[in-house]
C-alpha cells in the first residue's frame, strides 16, 4: 500500500488534486510561494519524485511537462486507512477505537457511505422484519421508525415491492 506523502509532497499533491487538471511546475510554484519561500527546482524535483512513485503522470509540452494526478485524494486516504487497518492484530478492536474517535459529523458520513456501498437492495434486506407468522398482529406490529413503507427509496412507483428482500 502507499506510504504517506511527505509534507512538501502533500502540499504539491493538494494543488494537483484541487485543480483536477494537468498542471505545470510554474503553476504549482506560484501557488506554493503564497505560503512559503520555495525554489522552482525544488517543486520540479518533488513533481518528478511523485511521477516516479506513480502519483502523477506527465506529458511533455514544449520543453516542460504537465503533471496530472493518477488517482484522487479520496482514493489515497482510503488506501492509507486500509493499510493501517490491515496492520492491526485485532481489526475489529481497531475499528471500534477508530469509530470512538469520530465526531458526530464523521459518523454520519460513515453511515451515508455504508448505505451507498450497500445500495438500496441491501438496505431493504437489513431493515425488513422477518415475515409475520400466523399468530402475530400483522404488519403494523413490526412497523419501525420509518413507517410502514420502510426507509426512503425502498418502494417503487406502485408502492412497496412485495418481493423485496426475498
Amino acid at each position: 500500500m502507499p506510504r504517506p506523502l511527505g509534507e512538501l509532497e502533500d502540499a504539491v499533491m493538494t494543488r494537483v488534486w484541487k485543480w483536477n487538471r494537468p498542471v505545470t511546475v510554474r503553476e504549482v510554484l506560484e501557488d506554493l510561494q503564497q505560503d512559503r519561500s520555495i525554489a522552482y527546482t525544488t517543486v520540479m524535483t518533488v513533481l518528478d519524485n511523485l511521477h516516479q512513485k506513480g502519483w502523477v503522470r506527465r506529458e511533455a509540452e514544449g520543453r516542460a511537462y504537465r503533471y496530472e494526478a493518477v488517482s484522487t485524494r479520496a482514493a489515497y486516504s482510503a488506501a492509507l486507512m486500509n493499510d493501517a487497518w490491515s496492520q492491526s492484530d485485532n481489526p475489529a478492536a481497531a475499528l471500534v477505537a477508530f469509530f470512538g474517535m469520530m465526531s458526530p459529523e464523521q459518523r454520519q458520513a460513515l453511515s451515508d457511505a455504508v448505505r451507498m456501498v450497500q445500495g438500496p437492495q441491501a438496505q431493504t434486506l437489513t431493515t425488513q422484519e422477518p415475515e409475520a407468522s400466523e399468530d402475530s398482529e400483522g404488519p403494523e406490529a413490526s412497523e419501525g421508525p420509518e413507517g410502514p413503507q420502510g426507509p426512503e427509496g425502498t418502494e417503487g412507483p406502485e408502492g412497496p415491492d412485495p418481493d423485496a428482500g426475498r
